[in-house]
């Protein structure tokens, strides 16, 4: 038998950790099309059907999951060998806002070692307008943030997917009507917090902050704890909260977009970069 083909297995590994051919075909920065063709000439070299197909759906075959683990032991040998004979230490450093991480981040981070053993992930959680003035700086290689509506779009940025904001409490929370809302909310200058804000403001609606957390995970916490209400994307939320905006009247939150800046061009760092952007939205 021939030798397999990196590339095409790098395809099926990324199409088999995705379960979409238009996800690794982003992560891959090539056309869905052309996915689709290194995994069909995958297939007719090794004689066995890989995928299951439908036109919702893609998932490992029998023989596809078999394969997978040697697959990825393929890939790891072929990095392994490459580092050897440079002796470069590729690294990436990367900025996430705070309102984009989400729960499966441990997995994606999981899923990016197995892909890329060699690299060197330096991860910075933040907040948006930071993290881009750490990027301006240089001092970032990629970040990936949020844009509000009243931002103007930049030309270095990939848009992702749209991120909404809803109004989350615990199950059993409780507002007293003709009381200040109490909000749990991240320090300044977070722009999530000027959004709730205005929209609070311009519909007429008393507020009181009664939680100042520095990051989501310690809002999530004061909200799970019954102190208050936040503006959170649902998300990036413990699943345990609720959305109460329309029960209790509270204004419209604004949508915005989620954005990749990125200066990577080293061709394997990249892909990387790609399969965390294209697997981020998905959970």
């Amino acid at each position: 038998m021939k030798p397999l083909d990196l590339d095409a297995v790098r395809a099926f590994v990324l199409v088999a950790e995705l379960l979409s051919f238009t996800r690794a075909a982003d992560a891959l920065d090539t056309t869905q099309s052309a996915v689709s063709l290194k995994l069909k000439r995958l297939e007719a070299h090794l004689g066995k059907q890989l995928l299951e197909r439908t036109p919702r759906v893609v998932r490992l075959s029998a023989d596809g999951l078999t394969f997978l683990a040697a697959a990825r032991d393929l890939l790891g040998a072929h990095e392994r060998a490459l580092r050897a004979l440079s002796g470069d230490e590729r690294r990436l450093a990367l900025g996430l806002s705070e309102h984009v991480a989400d729960a499966n981040l441990a997995r994606q981070l999981a899923q990016l070692r197995v892909h890329d053993p060699g690299l060197v992930i330096e991860l910075h959680l933040g907040l948006s307008a930071q993290l881009l003035a750490q990027f301006d700086e240089r001092r970032l290689d990629a970040v990936i943030v949020r844009q509000e509506e009243e931002e103007a779009p930049r030309g270095d940025a990939r848009r992702l997917f749209a991120q909404p904001l809803v109004w989350l409490a615990a199950p059993q929370w409780q507002w007293q009507p003709g009381a200040a809302l109490p909000l749990a909310l991240l320090a300044a200058p977070c722009a999530v917090r000027a959004a709730a804000i205005r929209a609070l403001d311009a519909a007429g609606v008393a507020w009181t902050e009664v939680f100042v957390g520095g990051g989501v995970a310690a809002v999530g916490a004061a909200l799970a704890a019954g102190l208050a209400v936040s503006p959170l994307a649902r998300r990036v939320a413990p699943r345990e909260l609720i959305d109460v905006g329309a029960r209790l009247g509270l204004p419209a939150l604004p949508v915005s977009q989620v954005m990749l800046h990125s200066r990577v061009r080293e061709p394997r760092t990249a892909a990387t970069l790609q399969l965390l952007a294209s697997g981020l939205g998905t959970g």
